[in-house]
Order: C-alpha cells, then sequence, then structure tokens
C-alpha cells in the first residue's frame, strides 16, 4: 500500500505544480502534514539541497522522500510518480501539437497557466522566506510568524551587500554563494535539522 500512496502523493504534485520545481513546493509542504514522511524543517533542507544540487528540486525532494520511505525502490516508485504526468501530457500534445499549434483555445489555456504557475512559485518563494527568517516554533508577541532569527537576517545582508555592491566579489560565481551560504549554514546551523 505504501508503494501506491507514494507513487499517487508525486504524481498528484507532478500533475497539478506548473511551472518547474519551486511551483512543487506548496504540495510538498501539504504533503509533510498529510502523510508525516517529512517536517517541514526537513523540506526546507530538501530545498536547499536541491537548489544548490543539479537536477530539479522536484525530482530531488520526490527521490529522497522516497528513499527515506522505503529505500531505493521508495526512491523509484515517487520519482517516477513524479514525472509520469509530464511524461503523459507532453506525448499527448506533441501528438497533437502540429494540429492545434493557432487554436485560440489552446492558447488562452497556456496563457492562463502562466499566472497559476507565477502564484505557486510566489507562494514557495514567501512560504521559504518565512521559514529562513522566522522561527515558528517561538511565539512572537508581535506577530504569527514567529521570533525573526537575526542570524538569517544578518546573512541575507551581508550577501545582498557582497553579491550587488562590492565590485571584487559582485562578479563571483552564484555556486561561490551557494557554497557559501551551505558551509555558513551548516557551522551555524541555521536549519536546525542537523544535531
Amino acid at each position: 500500500m505504501i508503494w501506491l500512496q507514494l507513487f499517487w502523493e508525486f504524481f498528484k504534485t507532478g500533475l497539478f505544480a506548473v511551472g518547474g520545481g519551486l511551483a512543487t513546493f506548496p504540495f510538498l509542504s501539504k504533503m509533510a502534514d498529510k502523510t508525516g514522511w517529512f517536517t517541514q524543517s526537513q523540506l526546507m533542507d530538501m530545498v536547499a539541497v536541491s537548489e544548490s544540487t543539479p537536477g530539479p528540486l522536484g525530482v530531488n525532494a520526490a527521490t529522497y522522500v522516497g528513499f527515506v520511505v522505503r529505500g531505493i525502490p521508495g526512491a523509484i516508485t515517487a520519482t517516477i510518480g513524479l514525472v509520469t504526468p509530464s511524461v503523459i501530457i507532453i506525448l499527448i500534445i506533441a501528438g497533437f501539437l502540429k494540429a492545434f499549434r493557432n487554436n485560440v483555445y489552446v492558447d488562452t489555456v497556456f496563457k492562463c497557466l502562466r499566472p497559476t504557475s507565477a502564484g505557486l512559485i510566489a507562494a514557495s518563494g514567501l512560504s521559504v522566506a518565512a521559514s529562513a527568517f522566522f522561527d515558528a516554533s517561538k511565539e512572537a508577541d508581535s506577530g504569527a510568524l514567529g521570533v525573526l532569527k537575526p542570524e538569517a537576517v544578518i546573512l541575507a545582508a551581508a550577501l545582498i551587500v557582497l553579491t550587488r555592491f562590492i565590485p571584487q566579489t559582485k562578479k563571483l560565481h552564484p555556486i561561490v554563494w551557494i557554497g557559501f551560504s551551505a558551509i555558513v549554514g551548516i557551522l551555524f546551523n541555521f536549519g536546525g535539522a542537523i544535531a
């Protein structure tokens, strides 16, 4: 039963997460709450690692969750579940694309998908930012987001200054900043999941 559940949960994610890897984030967040396969904190770690390693975020996350739940066969099952809708849709579209390339209804559907995709990606970005900058486990008198994490604000401010305003560091490749941020995050245990 767990195999079917793994496949189905990631199949739904792959079917409805239009717009790339970050669009899968809201679905993964809901999956964490629903299944208990991973925590929100682990999801943040997955996003951080997936964004700094080769491959799409959604596929990396599916592979990781499947591996945690049922090892290598689970990783394969979850990954296949995630990519199956895309493969099916691409095969269908490829068969009909030439005939419907100039169809007004097809064009309208694609125009409607763009803002949906943008909304999913924006929701992902806001959720990641809230998790990065606020500690929801601590109550805050001033707001529902939790207590502000000063170390995260300092790191973000330092990265903005280093990547935008200092000519010597401004030209460095983004991978340098991803590596730097990963090292700082591990050293200062920003994610909280590493103990």
